[in-house]
């Protein structure tokens, strides 16, 4: 049975740090496609990063670029997202996703299988 547990979500200002985490069991991180996603309220969920095997091949969304970085701990089966010089406009639950194979656009919510619950991320102007 695959899990997906976020974790680190919070509150922060403008301009400052957050460091989310998502620990996986039921499958392996290095061998999958793992993804974050985001959604605000009255909006649609969205893109935030992804990380694929092989290569470490990492992906973000123009909104997040220079801004976020996705990473992952092997020895952990964990996934991370940095996120620094945070905007209000960051606000929003972020969740955690993942896919065993790779199979259509890295970007595109219905490409994953597995979701966590999500964790919310609160940034103060």
């Amino acid at each position: 049975q695959v899990q997906l547990v976020e974790s680190g979500g919070g509150w922060a200002q403008a301009g400052g740090s957050l460091r989310l985490s998502c620990a996986a069991s039921g499958l392996t991180v290095r061998n999958s496609r793992m993804g974050w996603f985001r959604q605000a309220p009255g909006k649609e969920r969205e893109f935030v990063a992804a990380i694929s095997w092989p290569g470490i091949s990492s992906y973000y969304a123009d909104s997040v670029k220079g801004r976020f970085t996705i990473s992952r701990d092997d020895a952990k089966n964990t996934v991370y997202l940095q996120m620094n010089s945070l905007k209000p406009e960051d606000t929003a639950v972020y969740s955690c996703a993942a896919r065993t194979y790779y199979s259509g656009s890295y970007a595109v919510a219905a490409n994953y299988d597995y979701w966590g619950h999500g964790t919310q991320v609160t940034v103060s102007s």
